[in-house]
């Protein structure tokens, strides 16, 4: 098949795109700069040039396309809801371009929009309240018949090459000279090895898209002291406990992200696809040189 890959020189994006080739997919990366159309193309894929905003350019991509994979986000969280209303606009305009086919069109969530505190499922509805509607507008699209699926992504995808919220925890505690979790760091990040997410972005594909919605998790949720914990002990700086106040000082806009309790399953998914993540888990992947390189 010919898939149009948006967010195809991203971390997760990327690696779906090595995916697909792979298993003898023609991909088509979208790529907004002279630099983004290299790596594209150094991957083996087509590049076809345009960028989120320019919903003329995802229209012509998907319309030559036997599918669509929609991992592409603006991560502006200064200005998250203006970032979010692009991603709705790329979504509506995507799906638009195939309805009334048999062509899938896979979109990105993310776990976090889940309610808190309690294992989470497939079949659990985002928070109505957020700015991003990605799964709103996958509704919309779905009900004009298009055939469309989400996959939800842990707070952490992590691998080589990643640049969220581990590094970004490393580099605060270099910093701070301490590594820090809130409370008694029992709350849960779910998480994923970015290239058990590419694999099951393509089963996903592979199968037609027939479930409303995945979840990319390979570990149900692993108790945030537990990443400190490796942080403190590789940067060789303090493991501190930090209370919730102390926590918007320290972390900063991170600070939402870090106390997050958010225990996921995939069962569901595991039971309709088939898969079965392979790859390093989280607290060992990090627990290496390359995730701490100045």
């Amino acid at each position: 098949m010919k898939i149009f890959v948006t967010g195809a020189t991203g971390f997760i994006g990327s690696a779906i795109v090595r995916e697909l080739i792979n298993a003898g997919h023609t991909v088509v990366g979208l790529a907004r700069s002279d630099a983004g159309a290299k790596s594209v193309a150094a991957a083996g894929a087509d590049v076809h040039r345009g960028a989120l905003e320019d919903l003329e350019s995802l229209r012509s991509g998907a319309a030559a396309a036997d599918g669509v994979i929609h991992t592409a986000f603006i991560h502006d969280f200064s200005n998250y809801p203006a970032a979010a209303g692009i991603d709705r606009r790329a979504i509506e305009t995507l799906g638009a371009t195939l309805v009334g086919s048999e062509r899938s069109l896979i979109i990105t969530s993310v776990t976090g929009l889940l309610a808190p505190g309690r294992l989470a499922t497939e079949a659990d509805a985002p928070n109505s309240s957020s700015p991003r509607k990605s799964e709103e507008a996958a509704v919309a699209i779905r009900s004009r018949g298009a055939r469309v699926s989400v996959v939800r992504l842990p707070p952490t995808v992590h691998g080589d090459g990643d640049r969220a919220f581990v590094p970004m925890l490393i580099d605060l505690a270099r910093k701070k000279g301490a590594s820090a979790y809130v409370d008694d760091g029992s709350n849960r990040w779910p998480a994923v090895h970015r290239l058990d997410a590419a694999h099951l972005y393509r089963l996903v594909l592979e199968n037609g898209a027939t479930a409303e919605t995945y979840h990319g998790v390979a570990e149900d949720g692993v108790p945030f002291q537990e990443i400190a914990n490796v942080i403190g002990r590789r940067l060789n700086v303090p493991i501190e406990s930090k209370t919730a106040d102390e926590a918007v000082e320290h972390f900063g806009w991170l600070g939402h992200f870090v106390a997050i309790d958010n225990p996921t399953s995939s069962q569901r998914t595991r039971e309709l696809l088939g898969w079965q993540p392979k790859q390093p888990g989280l607290i060992h992947d990090i627990d290496r040189s390359g995730y701490f390189a100045t």
